[in-house]
């Protein structure tokens, strides 16, 4: 269920100028990058892309979330570590993407560390956001 305007705790504020090709910057100054498209995309690749500013959220919110359901089971995650990989292609729409999401749980079995990543997937915002539109694998 979506929460409610009034329901919200934090609001995050940014701005892009020239698009794929420009600036995007927070408005408290802690972000502040130039983007580029990739060279795999025709660019120069000299700055950063939404699809990694995309990961670098997804992979934080995900092992946050991985840390939420770890205290709810029990479990000992010292060490895990989450990584997202996005992907950018045509589709039959322009463009869309795909993510994978791997995590490394060191202190733990894989069928626990399997479980733990299925139910964080559950309960993160981002993959809350993404159910639906596009697909998530979990590695």
């Amino acid at each position: 269920m979506p929460i409610q305007q009034s329901e919200v705790l934090y609001t995050a504020v940014a701005t892009a100028e020239n698009g794929r090709d420009g600036r995007v910057a927070t408005d408290d100054g802690k972000i502040d990058v130039v983007v580029n498209p990739p060279k795999e995309m025709g660019g120069n690749g000299a700055g950063t892309n939404p699809e990694q500013l995309f990961a670098a959220g997804y992979s934080a919110c995900f092992q946050g979330a991985l840390g939420v359901v770890a205290r709810q089971e029990g479990a000992d995650i010292t060490g895990s570590t989450v990584t997202a990989e996005v992907g950018i292609g045509k589709n039959d729409d322009g463009f869309g993407i795909i993510v994978e999401i791997s995590a490394e749980i060191p202190s733990v079995d894989a069928d626990t560390a399997r479980s733990l990543v299925e139910k964080a997937h559950q309960v993160c915002p981002y993959s809350k956001a993404t159910r639906g539109n596009i697909t998530v694998t979990l590695v």
